[in-house]
């Protein structure tokens, strides 16, 4: 089991610790429903440390991007980011992605934890054209700060001007002292903030500052748990639930970061479907009774017929019902349409609705 450089702190912090993609990561400290409601209403941090970063570099790294992603990096601009999916040969998606574009021969890349190695080898093995690949995943931690008070709680740690950074932003700069360091503003929450990546090392010092900063406007650690209700608010896909190997980024609705302006890996055969239509399609719904939908139920006709399966459920702590999104066939998938969903032996009526589920 690997640990994340701030583990001590989070353990202090007296933190549910779990295993996941490998680490030992904090799922939740005071409840989800607190934490949830702390990053809708002020500001909280994620230790978001174990995900994956390459650099990729040289006046070959463009085109190595363009042949194994989906969106179209050519449109990035020093300072910008972009979400992008990695393609395979069979339909399906290797992972999702943040392309961070530096300098015209300089890249960064965030992929999934539990991809890291697997995103390493499909690169690498595309990488014809010999650009420059380094692997800093180890070497770099990742806290998340978001909510709607994130740029005034951590504007005394920087020059930056944080309320000014446009969405899909970033600069290299100063952080609490620290040279260096990527202020990001990105997030997988839906109520603004910024994603800071920095050396390992100054991990404990940035973390205490960030906290003090933040002690005014109530800021709390965050753990996955609450991640995970807050992205499924927005309808933002988790990789190994509403989107894997077997998902077509056209079927996920994710046809808006695949570009067919350029070639990349079966870009033809996506490009087909995109025209024929996707034979199902990725949807969200709401419970119209109590019920908690999960990951894996069945989701049945008024005749208790399987029609399909849900990627990801929970209980809304913002909305307070059941939501949850799944694959269907695509005659069906119509908004405003009825399906049931099977919580254990009950057939639970639901609305597909169009997303996000929080509007904000």
């Amino acid at each position: 089991m690997k640990k994340i450089a701030l583990n001590d702190i989070h353990i202090a912090l007296n933190a549910k610790m779990v295993p996941f993609a490998g680490f030992n990561m904090p799922v939740s400290y005071e409840g989800i429903n607190i934490e949830h409601q702390t990053v809708r209403n002020a500001v909280g941090v994620f230790d978001v440390s174990h995900m994956g970063e390459f650099l990729i570099s040289g006046d070959k790294a463009l085109d190595l991007i363009q042949k194994v992603s989906s969106n179209d990096a050519s449109k990035l601009v020093d300072g910008k980011a972009q979400y992008s999916c990695l393609p395979n040969k069979d339909g399906g998606i290797v992972d999702d992605l943040i392309v961070y574009r530096i300098n015209a021969e300089k890249y960064l890349l965030v992929v999934n934890a539990s991809n890291v190695e697997k995103d390493w080898n499909w690169i690498s093995q595309h990488n014809t054209m010999d650009a420059t690949m380094k692997d800093l995943s180890d070497e770099y931690s990742l806290l998340a700060i978001q909510g709607p008070k994130a740029a005034e709680a951590m504007q005394s740690l920087t020059e930056v001007n944080l309320k000014e950074m446009k969405f899909y932003t970033f600069e290299v700069d100063e952080f609490a002292g620290v040279k260096n360091v990527i202020i990001s503003a990105t997030g997988y929450t839906g109520s603004g903030g910024f994603e800071i990546y920095f050396k390992n090392e100054d991990a404990k010092h940035i973390w205490n500052k960030v906290m003090e900063a933040g002690a005014n406007f109530g800021i709390k650690p965050i753990g996955l748990a609450a991640r995970d209700t807050l992205r499924l608010e927005m309808g933002y896909c988790l990789y190994g639930n509403d989107i894997d190997d077997t998902t077509s980024p056209i079927e996920a609705g994710l046809g808006w970061v695949t570009k067919f302006t350029k070639e990349f890996i079966n870009s033809e055969a996506l490009k087909k479907q995109k025209e024929e239509g996707p034979k199902r399609k990725l949807i969200a719904f709401e419970l119209d009774q109590r019920g908690v939908p999960r990951h894996g139920y069945d989701i049945v006709d008024e005749n208790g017929k399987i029609i399909g399966i849900v990627t990801s459920g929970t209980m809304s702590p913002s909305l307070d019902k059941g939501i949850g999104m799944g694959y269907i066939s695509a005659e069906m998938a119509k908004t405003g349409e009825k399906i049931f969903i099977q919580i254990r032996n009950k057939a639970i009526p639901a609305t597909l609705v169009k997303l996000p589920f929080y509007k904000g």
